[in-house]
């Protein structure tokens, strides 16, 4: 059987648009104080954007995972470090939250 080629463009633009209507999302509950899950939202808004990025440098699907670090990585981009301990912060904050 034949592996279907992946459209990356149409990959790209899924990630990023999903990340715009979950930053829509994080602002509505932002502004109704529920800042709990803004920071869970906060986190899939910066994972969809650097799976984006991920897929652009790759041609291939962004791997399954949450790990911000791990995404920036792959994504080739370049973070200082203060920005490499705030994607450490985000991703540890959000799996303690899971784990409870």
């Amino acid at each position: 059987m034949e592996d279907e080629k992946i459209n990356i463009e149409k990959l790209i633009n899924h990630w990023i648009t999903r990340s715009d209507q979950d930053f829509d999302t994080m602002m509505h509950l932002y502004n109704s104080k529920d800042f709990h899950w803004t920071l869970f939202m906060g986190h899939l808004v910066i994972e969809r954007l650097l799976k984006a990025g991920v897929v652009k440098i790759t041609n291939a699907h962004a791997p399954f995972t949450h790990d911000l670090r791990r995404l920036a990585k792959l994504s080739k981009n370049e973070f200082d470090d203060e920005h490499k301990r705030w994607l450490d912060t985000i991703t540890t904050f959000n799996f303690k939250c899971q784990i409870r």
